[in-house]
């Protein structure tokens, strides 16, 4: 009789070898881990390597948090805009469904934005003019609805949205939203990919389609049929002594950005940077993404609608200059999704689509490859000198 496979996080394990992944190449990136805790760069780290569907590197490094316990294989994330791909996923099961379409203005659920107005910089002032378009559902999921985070930029629009603090999860998030669609949007819909609230648009607008708060829709279409028991908008009391934190607040608190306070469930359920997670969660969530949308006889989502979502959605008209997206790297529907084998920062392959939050996190998936990888941290400071070293160093592991 032959022998189960053996399991991490619910998913089918394998060494190296047996999946053409170079041992020593694993081991060095441990060594490179361990290091970067050691000089003080990160409280503790978290890595998972995957490839065709079995996980061959899973390790843990550092602290919980500053003083506390070794790090843990299920400590809980604050993982900010890795939320993004789990609310567009969602938002696609609608499509399939005919309830959505890409091509819907969000007016048509959110008729606050049906008067939208662009802010112009003339001089010292501000003019406000006329959308040429509607914002669309797309728009929303490939960020070209002209919104912006507060902490972007300096412009007259970049104020006015951080002085709103729509990101203030203390305020419903129909309040919160209401208030966004009253000020000015900083690109006209359709013409520049611009970072910013488009998601956490897109939660409300899934809200009012299906008729749920956005944490339930989410734990219904996401989290329960993958067995994602860890991911939430909130960690109960019984989880709060797993949650990860790190050596300080500074850098998220001089860009602006509050930390998510997990201790309660918040009125505002932020699309955009609410969840919470472990990796061995994300990791579920990734092998069903890499699997072409379903994941031990659960289907998700279509392989064709996958597929589509990591495609760039960019295309030669919409402007892609922007410091938080890398060269070489176009945009999908929640995912940056590479277009060039050279030009970007790091090693990979054309095709891979990725995406991870400010506190650090981040992941990559590669068809090319058959892999996926996540690594988690709280460490502000140092989110992309980890997400750099992390890919460089995987890549150099695939024979």
């Amino acid at each position: 009789m032959t022998a189960p496979p053996s399991q991490r996080h619910g998913l089918p394990t394998a060494d190296p070898e047996e999946v053409d992944l170079s041992r020593p190449a694993l081991r060095r990136l441990d060594e490179a881990m361990a290091r970067e805790v050691a000089v003080g760069r990160a409280c503790g780290l978290s890595t998972l390597v995957a490839r065709h569907g079995r996980i061959v590197h899973a390790e843990r490094y550092g602290r919980l948090k500053p003083g506390g316990p070794a790090m843990t294989e299920d400590a809980i994330f604050r993982i900010y805009s890795m939320t993004k791909p789990i609310v567009c996923v969602a938002a696609m099961t609608l499509v399939e469904e005919g309830r959505l379409l890409l091509s819907d203005p969000i007016a048509k659920y959110l008729p606050a934005f049906a008067e939208t107005k662009v802010g112009v910089e003339r001089g010292d002032t501000l003019r406000l003019v006329p959308a040429k378009r509607p914002i669309t559902i797309h728009d929303l999921m490939r960020h070209t609805s002209g919104l912006t985070y507060g902490f972007a930029g300096g412009s007259p629009v970049h104020r006015l949205v951080a002085e709103a603090d729509i990101l203030d999860a203390s305020r419903p998030s129909a309040e919160q939203i209401e208030r966004l669609a009253a000020l000015p949007l900083l690109r006209q819909p359709g013409e520049v990919w611009e970072y910013g609230l488009s998601t956490d648009v897109l939660g409300r607008a899934l809200e009012v389609v299906s008729g749920r708060r956005l944490g339930e829709f989410l734990a219904e279409r996401i989290f329960a049929p993958l067995g994602m028991v860890d991911t939430a908008f909130h960690t109960p009391p019984a989880k709060r002594a797993r949650l990860a934190e790190p050596f300080s607040y500074d850098a998220l608190t001089a860009s602006r950005i509050d930390l998510v306070d997990a201790s309660a469930p918040p009125p505002f359920e932020m699309g955009g940077s609410g969840l919470v997670s472990t990796i061995g969660d994300y990791a579920r969530f990734l092998a069903m993404v890499a699997g072409g949308g379903a994941l031990d006889g659960v289907r998700v989502l279509g392989p064709r609608t996958l597929a589509y979502m990591a495609s760039d959605h960019l295309g030669p008209d919409i402007d892609r200059r922007s410091p938080y997206l890398a060269p070489g790297y176009g945009y999908g529907l929640g995912f940056s999704v590479r277009v060039e084998a050279g030009v970007a920062p790091t090693t990979g392959s054309t095709g891979e689509f990725a995406w991870g939050g400010v506190s650090g996190a981040a992941f990559w998936v590669s068809p090319r490859d058959a892999l996926f990888a996540i690594v988690m941290t709280h460490a502000p400071d140092h989110y992309l000198h980890f997400r750099q070293v992390f890919r460089n160093m995987v890549n150099a592991a695939i024979l």
